[in-house]
């Protein structure tokens, strides 16, 4: 089965650089503009290939996105695939929060400590890897040849981190919006439990 795996495209909040997790923005004006000028309406002339399924987190921007590059098609919504919740971080820059004793030790643990009175990051990345093993292993069930999940950087991130052949540092994994990565999932490991993602490269838009 192809699998790709699909960052959003930007939101006014991505545009300032803010950390946006929870918070349900749609995509920005200036974003939609510019995908419809590049590929017109519907898509058409994109880097996306064709895909049996498209399953999305139920946030507005990867909705939005979702039916951008594919048009027409049904979305369907996995809550286990949402961003994470960066608590007192949240709608925040690093330019606000470098100074703040929390926030550097937060940088300076990689990432892994938990945000204050948001996620715990192990918490964020298993739940994440979840959701993907479990529509990927439901699709292999119904026979499907290919399922895009359009869903966030960091819920990219967190698969991959899980479930790649290969280097599976999570900071490896950064796709810009619009962007992210095509892999490969094939049905005998998937049954047997062997839950990977082979042949990964990666998707420009």
């Amino acid at each position: 089965m192809r699998v790709l795996l699909i960052r959003h495209l930007p939101t006014p909040g991505n545009e300032k650089r803010q950390y946006i997790g929870r918070t349900d923005e749609a995509l920005s004006l200036a974003a939609v503009e510019k995908f419809q000028r590049q590929h017109g309406a519907g898509g058409k002339g994109t880097a996306y290939p064709p895909v049996d399924w498209i399953i999305a987190s139920p946030l507005k921007r990867c909705v939005q996105t979702a039916k951008l590059i594919w048009p027409g098609q049904e979305i369907r919504t996995e809550p286990m695939l949402r961003e994470c919740d960066f608590g007192q971080y949240e709608r925040k820059t690093y330019e606000e929060l470098k100074n703040e004793p929390e926030y550097i030790e937060w940088m300076e643990s990689g990432g892994m400590t938990a945000f204050p009175g948001g996620e715990e990051q192990t918490e964020f990345r298993a739940r994440c890897a979840a959701g993907a093993e479990k529509w990927i292993g439901q699709l292999f069930e119904k026979r499907a040849d290919s399922v895009a999940f359009v869903i966030h950087g960091g819920t990219i991130m967190a698969v991959l981190e899980q479930l790649a052949e290969g280097p599976r540092e999570f900071y490896r994994w950064q796709a810009e919006n619009g962007g992210g990565y095509i892999a490969e999932a094939d049905r005998e490991d998937w049954m047997s439990g062997r839950y990977v993602l082979r042949n990964i490269h990666r998707l420009i838009p």
